[in-house]
């Protein structure tokens, strides 16, 4: 499918764009600016107020101000290097024009003696003078129109000035054509929201701040665009993966009835919920394509359970040995009670071993594979794949989970986090995807009380410990670093080992953290896992995956320097038996406002979507996804954190639309194209063109 011809002017090259030549063009690259396309959607990011005043006197300084001024003296420079400065006159007050590096004849031409001008610029004190450093406009009076009222003010780079930027745009927007409306007459009319060329002029020509407000009706108009495009694509990946013929997976329930005999608890009715939801998508022709969200549990077995019964197999993907044994160890006992065959495979099978494992794999001996990344490499061959599940999605990249589901014929993908996920970003991320949501505490799950506690007090803490483990429990003491940086003021993990160590005894303390080979590890978890060890000492390598019910203790050290979500994780390893647990938050002042207002939020709830929230909010978008969260978009106008309300209302659009129009051939489908193109949604225009 080719560009509609409408949109070539905004996909001409750069420089095709007056004013702008090869080298300006080569530096508008740094603000990914490529196209006339991509100028119209930088948007200016605030703005600068230069109506004209009477005077500079009585304005707050420092502040740009624009004003009529009758020219007087000039004092040029006295040295090199110096200081130019020309004396001027206001209606109430005199101030000086001051140029580093003028040329008189420039200046005296510019600004001469006994002239009006109109001149605006930052006005600030200096030595108790009021004065204006180089004026950004310097006009006759009756050309007073070429100083805008209202400036707006666009992200720069090197080589790119303000000036630069407002030409560039001012001539892609004439660029910008009448397109048809793509969204509903109704919609737009009730959302008060201007048509797409409207919103781009009134964004790029403010006559105040409230024009470039995110609420404002124009960049709304513009942000809801940029969603719906990617929520389309979205949509037409859906789509896509419901065309391609599926396996009904109907399990009989005869093994999952021995598992739920098995567990020393009631399943919650959210975990009934989700199971129903899941044994419903796979029991259609389609592909199940879900997100789970939420600690499943005993979940993660009884659907695994589903494939297994109608005679398939199943796989789980951990992002770590550590959580894939642990998976394991967890699933083992309650698989072995319905007699289904469980393994692991890992990177660190070889040899004899592996070509046992995959041979039994492939012979359907082996009905659920758990395992790291291993599993989906390229000689793992099953015999009847059914189900996918990829556990802590966001420590995988989607061309991973694509690849882990084609190792079935149609096999069913399930995509589990037990962190949970902001609305807007799991509308970004996964919105092509069913979502569940275990909303509810485990079974059997106590609340965990948190405390802010002092550095200072560490004997305290260590003391606490001591009376912990004589009544048999178990305690966690969590460090941000492995060794001692004189760059960074944080106590290492190994240095808080030999500490606890010599205060509570040799035997008592263990330590793991990820830069320990393999073996190390594993021998030391067992030890903390049979209880042979009481005090665990950790970094955030124990963040998910270990279970250890007798630990009742959390201790993070500079709890301040942790995100939220990452605190959360990490209180979450205790309180899983049945005693009471506590986390205690160690932090070091001075604390800053923000390091307080994390740990204060951890201790007023154990709401994990309330605490991711908070935590979006926080760092930012940016900031919490990581490069590591490779599915998600950046968006150059929508801001989905400020902004999740209107993704919703995109997502629903986008859905309607395809299920009223599949192919986008009606107008309004017409028109969505043409929005996809302008979007660069290329994978979008691929789907559309196959299907």
């Amino acid at each position: 499918m080719s560009r509609p011809e409408i949109l070539f002017p905004l996909f001409a090259a750069l420089d095709s764009l007056p004013g702008v030549g090869p080298k300006t063009a080569q530096n508008l690259g740094q603000l990914g600016i490529f196209a006339p396309r991509d100028v119209i959607f930088t948007l200016p990011h605030t703005g600068i107020d230069r109506a004209l005043r009477k005077s500079v006197a009585g304005v707050g300084l420092p502040t740009t101000v624009s004003v009529k001024v009758a020219v007087g003296t000039h004092h040029p420079a006295r040295n090199r290097g110096g200081a130019y400065r020309i004396h001027v006159e206001d209606e109430q007050t005199s101030f000086q024009i001051v140029f580093f590096h003028g040329r008189s004849d420039y200046l005296e031409r510019v600004l001469p003696q006994g002239s009006t001008r109109i001149v605006s610029g930052k006005v600030e004190l200096f030595d108790g003078m009021t004065q204006m450093v180089h004026p950004e406009y310097i006009v006759p009076e009756e050309e007073v129109g070429d100083v805008p009222l209202f400036e707006p003010v666009y992200p720069l780079t090197a080589g790119i000035t303000q000036k630069t930027m407002f030409k560039a745009s001012r001539s892609a927007l004439s660029r910008a054509p009448d397109l048809k409306e793509w969204i509903d007459p109704v919609q737009l009319s009730q959302a008060g929201w201007p048509g797409f060329k409207q919103a781009l002029q009134s964004v790029h020509t403010p006559v105040g701040r409230e024009d470039l407000a995110f609420s404002s009706p124009a960049r709304t108009r513009l942000a809801y665009d940029e969603l719906m495009a990617h929520q389309l694509t979205l949509a037409l990946a859906r789509a896509s993966e419901r065309r391609v013929r599926g396996r009904a997976t109907v399990g009989d329930g005869r093994l999952r009835g021995r598992v739920r005999a098995q567990l020393p608890y009631a399943e919650t009715e959210a975990q009934n919920r989700a199971i129903a939801e899941i044994e419903h998508d796979m029991g259609q022709a389609s592909r199940m394509n879900r997100l789970l969200q939420g600690d499943v549990c005993a979940g993660k077995t009884l659907v695994a359970l589903i494939a297994v019964e109608s005679g398939g197999q199943g796989v789980m993907m951990a992002p770590t040995e550590i959580l894939a044994r642990q998976h394991l160890e967890g699933l083992q006992p309650l698989a072995e009670s319905a007699g289904v065959v469980l393994e692991l495979l890992t990177g660190r099978d070889k040899g004899a071993e592996r070509r046992a494992k995959l041979a039994a794999l492939a012979r359907g001996e082996i009905q659920i594979l758990v395992g790291t990344h291993a599993v989906f490499q390229a000689d793992v061959v099953f015999s009847n794949l059914r189900l996918a599940i990829v556990d802590e999605q966001h420590r995988f990249g989607v061309r991973q989970r694509l690849e882990l589901g084609k190792k079935g014929t149609a096999a069913d993908v399930l995509v589990m986090t037990a962190t949970p996920i902001p609305r807007s970003l799991a509308l970004a991320q996964y919105g092509d995807m069913d979502v569940s949501v275990l909303d509810e505490k485990p079974p059997g799950r106590k609340p965990i009380k948190t405390a802010l506690v002092g550095i200072g007090r560490m004997d305290e803490v260590i003391e606490r410990l001591r009376a912990v483990m004589a009544e048999g429990r178990q305690c966690y003491w969590v460090c941000p670093l492995v060794e001692e940086s004189e760059a960074v003021d944080l106590t290492a993990a190994e240095e808080r080992f030999k500490r606890l160590r010599a205060a509570l005894g040799e035997r008592v303390v263990g330590l793991v953290h990820g830069q320990m080979p393999a073996a190390e590890k594993d021998a030391a978890m067992a030890r903390f896992q049979s209880g042979e060890t009481g005090v665990l000492v950790a970094t955030t390598v124990i963040e998910v995956g270990v279970n250890v019910p007798n630990a009742t203790i959390m201790v993070i050290e500079r709890a301040e320097n942790f995100g939220l979500a990452q605190l959360h994780q990490l209180r979450g390893r205790v309180g899983r038996g049945t005693e009471a647990s506590t986390c205690l938050l160690m932090y070091q002042n001075p604390i800053s406002e923000a390091g307080r207002k994390r740990l204060e939020v951890l201790r007023a709830t154990e709401d994990g979507f309330r605490i991711s929230q908070t935590d979006l909010e926080m760092r930012g978008y940016g900031d919490l996804i990581g490069t590591a969260q490779s599915g998600l978009p950046r968006f150059a106008i929508a801001d989905i954190e400020r902004q999740s309300a209107l993704m919703a209302v995109a997502q629903s659009d986008a859905r309607k639309l395809l299920a009223d129009d599949p192919g986008l051939n009606s107008p309004r489908g017409e028109a969505a194209r043409v929005l996809l193109w302008l979007m660069r949604r290329d994978e979008a225009i691929r789907l559309i063109s196959v299907g």
